[in-house]
């Protein structure tokens, strides 16, 4: 059986380690590099897929050197804003045949939770996101609930929903949260938790909420391999796992 060749980049990480563990125990997968922050990375150990795990301003570089290099990448830091985005399409033109998947979260539990969220958007006139991470995160909000309101708005827009209602008119210390178009959007940092989202609908009478709890970052690794399995099989740019697991 030929296997496919795996680097890591952001190896030492939480993530990283997770990630190299379960690359290096699949017996159709073959670990061939394990790279850090202060690691050259070279032509990536003749890597066939690299799964980058790094922080979020060294990820656009990370990508650009795999893409350069025929390397198809499975990406799970976030930060990827649309400039950002922009630039892999471009530097992916010179190389049509390399996949880039871009994943806000690798759990298959979140990818049915945004599915669900979606479906329940057109019928709800509010809705709010809350997720909480460990203090460690480095950013707010964190990647899951961005692609979370912005999949709510798209679908509010599609059904002809005008914006959330909210009368209020004055928060001075910004407890109403962010907006990420339009979705009002809660980060909460706890020592202790690992990634969690509630997405809450309400209407007249009534509310729907959908969870989802990532108590350990096992949860992720099945969806992580399920990228490096795949992402060949995908030219091109795909954000969200959940397009190549037919959700």
């Amino acid at each position: 059986m030929t296997r496919t060749k795996v680097a890591v980049i952001g190896a030492q990480g939480r993530m990283g380690t997770q990630a190299a563990g379960a690359v290096d125990s699949a017996d159709d997968l073959e670990l061939v590099g394990a790279f850090d922050k202060d690691d050259a990375l070279g032509d990536l150990g003749g890597a066939d897929v690299s799964v980058i795990l790094s922080v979020p301003d060294a990820a656009p570089g990370n990508v650009a050197h795999c893409i350069d290099r025929g390397v198809h990448c499975v990406v799970g830091t976030t930060g990827w804003t649309d400039e950002r985005l922009d630039a892999v399409r471009t530097r992916l033109a010179g190389k049509p045949s390399v996949g880039v998947l871009i994943a806000p979260n690798f759990a298959i539990g979140a990818l049915l939770a945004l599915e669900f969220a979606r479906k329940a958007a057109p019928y709800f006139e509010s809705v709010e996101v809350i997720e909480q991470h460990h203090p460690d995160k480095v950013d707010a909000p964190s990647g899951t609930a961005g692609r979370t309101a912005r999949v709510l708005a798209q679908a509010r827009s599609e059904a002809g929903l005008g914006d959330v209602p909210d009368a209020t008119t004055s928060d001075p210390l910004g407890a109403r949260g962010a907006r990420v178009e339009g979705i009002p959007v809660h980060a909460v940092r706890l020592r202790g938790r690992v990634a969690h989202e509630e997405i809450l609908f309400g209407g007249p009478g009534e509310a729907l909420t959908i969870r989802h709890d990532s108590f350990d970052r096992a949860s992720f690794m099945p969806g992580v391999l399920a990228g490096v399995r795949a992402v060949a099989d995908h030219p091109g740019l795909t954000v969200g796992l959940e397009h190549y697991l037919n959700i």
